[in-house]
């Protein structure tokens, strides 16, 4: 047999094998093999993947072999016999030689490798995915490498209902779920798979269904199936615990963890612990502030699994106690994106978000800067739809209330980034956009609203988007850009014509404000700063037969007003205009700005401009 597996080792195919001799070269290059034992040995690549080779069907075969039901029908071939019949296997019968090697993989708890060989089958023949056996194969593998949605798929079919070896599986997964109905379902069904295994395998099954069992609320069918569990076993003695605790006997409670607690490996000397913290702070025997700082040391010695699942339970239960709403979202948040809680998620969820609204409050006396980062580390628990939207929204008015712009920011643009879908970007990217100009980052505005030009927006909010992004490109040096953004938006003269007047841009103002002039009605002071700028741009561009007629249309309006001096000046005799008397009337203008709404943001320095 060694000798085989040096010319395999070689780079002897047994396909090479069963065609003839090799012809050796004119000059053989020396080869250096170590002897391998079948034992230690993988099994030649070329017997587990058939490249293009047409392997003939096995499903029909296999479909009539003796069904497995239960752990002794899996290790059929001793490891030795299946890698000899891999390695001598040729295209009609790789497919049972695969199966062999396959179902030896699993009968070692080798499911991963023997995943692999089933995969290789299932390509090179499709058909056997109908076939029992290997349904319950595969069911096994992802099973038990902790893949319950591939393993139910796979395990939950007609011709495996009633097969103890299925059940057992099954059941297994749905103790390992949560899915206590699914177990109760299974069990007596699996029964005989379950007899059949080691002692040591039936210990694990059984503290599963007693867990199961424990958390259906039903601590006496938990004992009587840890009735089987050796006396001194400690994972079966913290459910023991735990069920007498739930059946009221405190004292059996204690003896049964304390035993679990001084005997068990690290792991269940940990678990007994927790257990036994929890039942001293129900019983008034130990303070709820010594009982957190207990689990906080175990919690820092120890991460994954159940022990720490157990101890953020614990955590999130003892700070909602001691009435610490920081202290419990953090452990119950940890539970949620860590853990995996099955059919209790959605109601814990509920619960944990109803924390977190609650300490959002503003009478909760939360300084606005925690609030903002309380939200922003918790931020993925947030309620969905609407009450989630408005909770957000309220946080950002308070924020931006408060002048923090930025953080407002930060906190709407992950909701337009990972909640608003479709139309409903097109006024969040708005208010995103506004805040950043308000921070002095009109790079980070004009990111928002280019980053959602994909959808299609009602006209009204492409010209509402289009208004903020000039107002942001403006901010960012590119005024040429922003006045191109407003060429055709309606109702934007106003904001043109105050980004004409400072880039000192007289031809376009003049032009621009020649038909927004106010013709009648109250003559405000925006009005006013209409008409002044107007006037200084003729000025500027010498041109008085203009400023003559601006004069005589509106000297009577400016009669008795603080701005008629300025009036005065820039439409008389221009030529008595000087630099310091222009310099004047141009401060004199009322700040009033026919921008409306933006005039403000216009105002605002760019950040890197302002630490420059």
């Amino acid at each position: 047999m060694n000798g085989f597996w040096v010319l395999l080792l070689a780079g002897v195919s047994s396909v090479a094998m069963a065609r003839g001799p090799v012809q050796a070269p004119m000059a053989p290059a020396p080869i250096h093999v170590q002897v391998a034992t079948p034992e230690d040995s993988a099994p030649p690549k070329q017997a587990l993947s058939a490249g293009k080779t047409r392997l003939a069907s096995f499903a029909p075969e296999l479909a009539g072999m003796r069904r497995i039901s239960g752990p002794e029908d899996w290790g059929a071939l001793s490891r030795s016999q299946a890698l000899s019949a891999l390695a001598a296997s040729t295209p009609a019968t790789r497919q049972r030689a695969r199966w062999g090697y396959a179902t030896n993989l699993i009968a070692e708890d080798r499911h991963a490798d023997a995943l692999g060989v089933l995969d290789a089958m299932l390509r090179d023949d499709a058909d056997l995915a109908l076939v029992a056996n290997f349904q319950l194969a595969h069911g096994v593998a992802y099973a038990a490498l902790g893949r319950p949605l591939d393993a139910l798929a796979a395990l939950d079919r007609d011709q495996l209902a009633s097969n103890s070896e299925a059940c057992f599986w099954r059941a297994r997964l749905g103790a390992q779920a949560g899915l206590n109905e699914q177990l109760m379902r299974e069990i007596g069904c699996a029964q005989a798979a379950l007899t059949a295994r080691t002692a040591g395998k039936r210990v694990a099954f059984l503290t599963e269904a007693a867990e199961a069992a424990l958390a259906a609320g039903k601590p006496n069918l938990a004992l009587r199936w840890l009735a089987g569990a050796p006396d001194a076993d400690s994972a079966a003695n913290i459910v023991r615990g735990r069920a007498h605790l739930a059946m009221n006997n405190a004292g059996k409670a204690r003896i049964r963890l304390g035993r679990a607690a001084r005997d068990g490996g690290e792991a269940q000397r940990h678990e007994a612990r927790l257990a036994l913290i929890g039942m001293a702070v129900a019983q008034g025997t130990m303070p709820v502030d010594q009982a957190r700082e207990e689990v906080d040391q175990i919690r820092y010695v120890w991460r994954g699994g159940q022990v720490e699942e157990r101890a953020l339970r614990l955590a999130y239960q003892l700070a909602r106690k001691a009435g610490d709403r920081r202290g419990a979202i953090a452990a119950g948040a940890t539970l949620i994106r860590y853990f995996e809680l099955g059919p209790e998620l959605p109601s814990f969820l509920s619960e944990v978000q109803a924390l977190l609204a609650a300490l959002l409050v503003p009478q909760k006396g939360v300084a606005m800067a925690d609030a903002a980062g309380l939200f922003w580390d918790y931020r993925d628990l947030a309620p969905a739809g609407g009450e989630g939207d408005r909770l957000v929204s309220r946080l950002a008015d308070r924020l931006q209330a408060e002048g923090l712009y930025s953080r407002a920011a930060e906190l709407l643009e992950h909701q337009l980034r990972h909640r608003a879908l479709d139309i409903a970007q097109g006024p969040l990217s708005v208010r995103v956009a506004t805040l950043h100009v308000l921070a002095g980052r009109p790079d980070r505005a004009l990111a928002a609203v280019k980053d959602t030009e994909g959808t299609i927006f009602p006209q009204s909010m492409m010209w509402d988007r289009a208004r903020i992004e000039a107002v942001a490109l403006h901010q960012n040096g590119e005024t040429d850009q922003a006045l191109a953004v407003l060429e055709d938006v309606p109702d934007a003269n106003g904001l043109r014509a105050e980004l004409l007047w400072k880039q000192r841009e007289w031809i376009r103002l003049v032009a621009e404000t020649s038909a927004n002039l106010p013709s009648s009605g109250a003559f405000s002071e925006v009005n006013q700063a209409i008409v002044l700028r107007h006037a200084i741009a003729l000025g500027m561009l010498g041109r008085e037969p203009e400023l003559a007629r601006l004069r005589a249309r509106y000297l009577a309006k400016f009669a008795g007003m603080p701005t008629e001096p300025v009036f005065e000046m820039l439409t008389g005799n221009t030529g008595n205009i000087d630099p310091a008397s222009l310099a004047r009337a141009m401060s004199a203008i009322p700040t009033a700005s026919p921008a409306g709404r933006f005039a403000d943001l216009l105002e605002i320095a760019p950040a890197k401009r302002r630490q420059g």
